[in-house]
C-alpha cells in the first residue's frame, strides 16, 4: 500500500505533481524541478520530507547502541547537537546513512526513506546480542518532517518563533514552538544552503506550520519544494541519496566517507575498513563535470579510453552550471583531479573532468 504524507491535500491544493518514491506518494513538483531549485538556491523552499523516517532510543544504554552500530562514538556528541553518520554491517558494507539527534536523556535518528523496519530490526537485534539496556521505537508515521532551506530561511522561520534561531549553531538539535507548535528543530538540510529540519507531533498539527512558514516567506519569494529540485540540489553539492550512493553494498571508504569514521571507539564493521584501508586498491566515489554535451544517469558506464574503470551512481543536468554532472565509483588509480573520463551516455562516449566537489559552491547565489 502506498503510503501518503498528512499534507498530502495540502500539496494537492497548492498544484504539485506526484509520484511514488519508497513507497511513498510524495510531490515531485509544483512548478518545475529548475524553477524550485533556484528558489532554494536564492530565496528559501519548504519541503516535506516525512518519507523519511524517525526512531526514539531510549534507556541507559542509548549511547552505547549508537556509537556500536554506527561509525561514530555518540558518548563525544553533547546534549542539544546532532551528527551525520553511517549504520554497518559486519562486512563494513552501509545499511544507511543517518543523522542522530541527542536531546536530553533520549535520541532521535532519523533513516532514511523506507528503512524505518530495517534500521529498527537491527539496532534491536544488536542490542539483544551485546546485552544492552536500550529501547528501539519507530515512530515514523507520528511525525512530519519538514525542510526549509536557502538563503533566507533563517528570517522566514525568525518570524514565526520567540527562539533566537540565531544561538542555535550548525547541526545543533532543540526543542522549540514553531507558529505556536511544539516542534523539534534541527539546523540541518540536504540542499548545501542554510535552513532548518522540523520534526513535528502530532501530525495533524503540521499544516499549521507548513502554512504558517509559506505565510512568513512570502516577502522572500518563497516556494514549496518537491522531490525533483531535493535530488537536483543535493547533487549539486556531491550529497549521497542512499539508494544510489550505497546501491550493492558500499563502504564509507569507497563512498570518500572516512571523514565520518571516529577510529578510537570500537564498532561493527571496524575490522573490515580496517582491512580495507590496509588494501587501499578499492573503487572511490569520485565527481564528474561533462566537458560535452549529454546528462549522465544512474548506472552509466565510466570509461577511459573506450576501457571500463567505474559506474555512474546519480547524474543529472545542474540548473546552475547548465551541464551535465555525475557522482560514480572510479577505480583509484583514473580519479585524479582533471582526469578526462567518458560517460557511456544511451551508447555515446561524453567526455567528463574529474573535479573536486562540490559541482556548485556555498556562495555561489551571491556571485550570479
Amino acid at each position: 500500500m502506498v503510503l501518503r504524507s498528512p499534507l498530502y491535500d495540502t500539496q494537492a491544493t497548492l498544484g504539485a505533481t506526484f509520484t511514488q518514491f519508497a513507497g511513498f506518494e510524495m510531490p515531485i513538483q509544483y512548478s518545475s524541478i529548475r524553477d524550485e531549485h533556484f528558489a532554494v538556491r536564492r530565496k528559501v523552499g519548504l519541503f516535506d520530507v516525512s518519507h523519511m523516517s524517525n526512531l526514539w532510543i531510549t534507556g541507559p544504554d542509548a549511547a552505547r547502541l549508537i556509537s556500536l552500530t554506527t561509525v561514530e562514538d555518540a558518548s563525544r556528541i553533547e546534549d542539544g547537537k546532532s551528527q551525520y553518520t553511517e549504520i554497518l554491517l559486519e562486512n563494513g558494507t552501509i545499511i544507511d546513512d543517518t543523522i542522530f539527534m541527542h536531546l536530553g536523556e533520549r535520541y532521535m535518528m532519523i533513516p532514511n526513506a523506507g528503512m524505518n523496519q530495517i534500521v529498527t530490526t537491527w539496532l534491536t537485534q544488536q542490542a539483544k546480542n551485546h546485552h544492552l539496556d536500550v529501547t528501539v521505537e519507530d515512530v515514523s508515521r507520528q511525525f512530519v518532517i519538514l525542510a526549509i532551506q536557502g538563503p533566507q530561511a533563517k528570517e522566514t522561520v525568525q518570524k514565526i518563533t520567540e527562539t533566537d534561531l540565531g544561538a542555535v549553531k550548525f547541526f545543533g538539535c532543540q526543542t522549540v514552538k514553531i507558529a505556536g507548535v511544539e516542534c523539534i528543530l534541527s539546523y540541518t538540510g540536504y540542499t548545501g544552503e542554510h535552513g532548518f529540519e522540523l520534526q513535528i507531533t502530532p501530525t495533524n498539527k503540521a499544516a499549521t506550520v507548513f502554512d504558517a512558514i509559506l505565510t512568513a516567506g512570502k516577502e522572500f519569494g518563497i516556494q514549496p519544494i518537491g522531490l525533483g529540485a531535493r535530488d537536483t540540489l543535493r547533487l549539486e553539492k556531491a550529497f549521497m541519496l542512499a539508494g544510489n550512493e550505497f546501491e550493492g553494498g558500499r563502504t564509507p571508504l569507497e563512498a570518500t566517507l572516512g571523514w565520518t569514521i571516529f577510529w578510537d571507539h570500537e564498532f561493527i564493521g571496524k575490522d573490515a575498513l580496517l582491512k580495507q584501508k590496509e588494501q587501499g586498491t578499492f573503487q572511490r566515489m569520485t565527481c564528474l563535470e561533462c566537458v560535452e554535451k549529454g546528462i549522465p544517469r544512474h548506472n552509466c558506464e565510466i570509461q577511459k579510453d573506450g576501457t571500463p574503470v567505474g559506474i555512474v551512481t546519480s547524474g543529472t543536468l545542474s540548473p546552475c552550471l547548465n551541464k551535465g554532472i555525475a557522482m560514480g565509483y572510479v577505480n583509484p588509480d583514473k580519479r585524479e583531479i582533471g582526469t578526462i573520463l567518458e560517460l557511456l551516455i544511451r551508447d555515446r562516449p561524453v567526455k567528463a573532468k574529474v573535479i573536486k566537489p562540490p559541482f556548485v559552491p556555498k556562495d555561489w547565489a551571491s556571485k550570479q
